[in-house]
């Protein structure tokens, strides 16, 4: 199934997936394919960092769920739920996100390209470190790859995303997709 793209109906499909992985895990200590992060800490970056975002550039304050170490899959599921019920409400469509670094943007479209594009790459961190189905939209994958080339300097200077990894010529979207963003396409659990 092709990903919508229309950001609430994206986010649905996004964070459903996400939301089954999340749901799928069985040890929440297990090594993610980012560099010192286990499962759980997969989690934790998608709920920690994005109601501060939202917070400071649109005024949203998005209800808050147990911590990540209490349970993870109640606070991811509180968190997910709120953020579908923004891209839900039809005021949504009036309002906008304005960051010094990004200037204006509409909301919806803003957290459709910075919050939901990283939930979608994360998911493979924790369906990689939990070991689930890790396949991701391929025509998603190669349009965040597309976008993101482009800008590739700003994206290795923010400290966002590691080193490229180096990956075959002839490599599927997804992996080298994976490979752009610093993690390498064939990690498994040590």
């Amino acid at each position: 199934m092709a990903l919508s793209d229309r950001p609430a109906e994206r986010h649905r499909q996004v964070a459903g997936l996400f939301t089954d992985r999340v749901r799928g895990t069985r040890s929440w200590d297990a090594p993610a394919p980012v560099a010192g992060w286990t499962a759980r800490d997969v989690v934790r970056h998608l709920t920690e960092w994005f109601p501060g975002f939202l917070a400071s550039g649109a005024g949203i304050d998005l209800p808050k769920g147990p911590s990540v170490d209490e349970d993870p899959v109640a606070a991811w599921q509180i968190h997910a739920d709120a953020v579908q019920a923004v891209l839900d409400d039809p005021e949504t469509a009036h309002r906008h996100l304005t960051n010094p670094h990004l200037g204006s943007l509409p909301l919806a479209a803003a957290i459709d390209r910075f919050y939901t594009s990283d939930v979608f790459m994360h998911t493979w961190d924790l369906s990689r470190a939990t070991g689930q189905d890790d396949a991701l939209d391929p025509e998603f994958c190669a349009e965040l790859l597309g976008g993101m080339e482009q800008m590739e300097e700003v994206i290795r200077s923010s400290g966002q995303y590691g080193p490229r990894v180096a990956v075959p010529e002839d490599a599927d979207a997804q992996t080298r997709m994976l490979g752009f963003i610093g993690r390498d396409p064939f990690w498994s659990k040590p």
